[in-house]
């Protein structure tokens, strides 16, 4: 079967999970909704209880749920391709921690800054990550003609350990409300309700989506060894660069919008994989799609399981994706 065919048949497939997942999870829900009501606008906002429910309480948190969770399971095929470790999720290189040390610092000391109308808590989240990723990058390609992928690696984890330790420092000079708040942003939650933080990572996203397309091949050749992919006439460096640029750029992205939703990175690519082969050129549409649909679906269990107490969605995620890591672990070992 041709590449081509292989990834039209992998978009209609996974875009059409992918509808029916964004199409259904608005009308799910603790409180039973008409769509005629939702959209009968005979009647003002104020007083249409279902338009508001729609519109403003499920619709923003589905699409927040789509974006975050394709760019989560995108960057990470990329990082997966990017260090040959099948393993690594978007968050081996510390990008969730800094932002998740930015968002602390905005939610303990009750920053009101907000920049071009991004409230704080997401602005500074996309600042910690930016710094997260400019320190892992300037040790890795310091004294290195490119990328040192085990210096990325070992930079990643220390400075996860390094920022965890000062959001425990943070934590420990946090009121009880401030803790609550920022336990469960911690967890991954896309309780949003409004378009303003969907919109601002939309562009970055769209930026880190164009990089992966043209990074698909290259990925493709990487995976057979830098020297066996120079032999073929590809730039290593400048596609180790694009690779670790993009997919951070996705990462930070998504924390910022819907916090440190862990293992969608690793769940989505090795079940893509394991449906449509090892070929990026069809893994990275395909997990996009396919990573879409999950987080979409993780947040309909969230909101549903014991409602009306609404779960984070990074703890749904976390319960199906623990037992999946350790299955990869026993199955490549």
């Amino acid at each position: 079967m041709s590449i081509r065919r292989r990834v039209a048949l992998s978009v209609v497939g996974f875009g059409s999970l992918a509808l029916v997942a964004m199409v259904s999870a608005p009308l799910v829900g603790s409180t039973s909704i008409s769509l005629r009501r939702a959209f009968d606008w005979s009647q003002p906002f104020d007083g249409n209880v279902d338009a508001q429910i729609f519109f403003v309480a499920r619709l923003p948190r589905t699409l927040a749920g789509a974006l975050v969770g394709a760019a989560l399971a995108t960057a990470g095929v990329i990082f997966q391709g990017l260090l040959r470790n099948p393993l690594a999720t978007p968050f081996t290189l510390g990008v969730s921690s800094g932002a998740a040390l930015g968002a602390m610092l905005a939610i303990t000391f009750d920053w009101a800054i907000s920049f071009a109308g991004i409230s704080a808590v997401p602005a500074a989240a996309f600042v910690g990550a930016a710094v997260a990723v400019a320190i892992v990058y300037a040790l890795a390609s310091a004294r290195h003609r490119g990328l040192s992928t085990d210096v990325l690696l070992l930079a990643g984890v220390t400075l996860n350990a390094f920022f965890s330790a000062l959001i425990l420092c943070v934590q420990y000079f946090a009121d009880f409300a401030d803790s609550y708040r920022t336990l469960r942003w911690l967890m991954g939650d896309l309780d949003v309700s409004s378009y303003e933080p969907i919109l601002s990572a939309v562009p970055l996203v769209v930026v880190a989506f164009a990089a992966f397309a043209w990074l698909a091949k290259p990925l493709n050749l990487l995976s057979m060894g830098s020297d066996s992919a120079e032999t073929r006439g590809l730039s290593v460096v400048r596609a180790q660069r694009g690779a670790f640029l993009s997919a951070s750029l996705a990462t930070g992205a998504a924390v910022s919008v819907g916090g440190p939703v862990g293992f969608i990175g690793i769940i989505v690519p090795h079940l893509v994989r394991l449906l449509v082969g090892s070929d990026h050129r069809v893994v990275l549409p395909a997990s996009a799609l396919f990573g879409a649909a999950f987080l979409v679906g993780c947040d309909v269990l969230a909101r549903t399981l014991i409602a009306p107490v609404e779960i984070p969605v990074g703890v749904i995620t976390a319960l199906i994706g623990g037992p999946f890591f350790l299955w990869l672990l026993v199955r490549k070992h």
